[in-house]
């Protein structure tokens, strides 16, 4: 199953990249293929309309393509102020873009719809970055997205990481384990 995973955050040391790569080693493990990819490695401004009437940037097509071609994502969506980032709300604003001159890009929903999405998040805090899942699940449901009932919130981020990048405790590994498979387990029976 192809498997699209990503934080919704740039910064260098973030938790959350953190915990996109631990998610990447386990669904490789788990017989998923895997594209990690880093939101800074795409050129996409603030969202405009004025912009785009200019012409949808060249990196947001890349991603609308990307995230059509892979029917399983994992998203690890920071918390900032109690919800998730703006750069993961722009990066949904402009993948979800219809592209008006393009008959094939024309449908907003094309890079979304039917989508299999796992939700987990990671902050120093008690909650993990919980507050941000629950934002976050109904604008993936509103984009058309199946979104996986399992979610995991790692508290305490800043303990949980070995050196490797990967997970310490077995509670943890299990609670991203547990979104992982649940997210390929939908996406083999949803895209079959």
């Amino acid at each position: 199953m192809k498997t699209l995973i990503f934080a919704g955050s740039t910064r260098q040391q973030s938790y959350n990249r953190q915990l996109a790569h631990a998610a990447a080693q386990l669904a490789t493990a788990a017989g998923a293929r895997v594209s990690h990819i880093e939101l800074a490695d795409f050129d996409i401004p603030l969202y405009n309309a004025d912009l785009e009437a200019k012409g949808t940037p060249p990196d947001v097509m890349r991603l609308k393509q990307l995230m059509f071609e892979h029917p399983a994502w994992i998203i690890c969506a920071p918390e900032y102020n109690g919800s998730y980032t703006a750069l993961l709300k722009n990066t949904i604003d402009w993948a979800s873009s219809p592209v008006k001159s393009d008959p094939v890009w024309k449908d907003g929903f094309r890079s979304f719809s039917g989508k299999v999405v796992g939700l987990l998040s990671a902050s120093p805090g008690g909650l993990g970055g919980l507050r941000s899942l629950s934002h976050l699940t109904p604008l993936m449901m509103n984009m058309q997205c199946w979104v996986a009932p399992k979610q995991f919130a790692l508290a305490r981020a800043f303990e949980a990481f070995a050196e490797d990048g990967s997970l310490k405790q077995d509670a943890h590994r299990a609670g991203v384990q547990a979104v992982v498979d649940q997210v390929l387990w939908a996406a083999q029976k949803l895209h079959a």
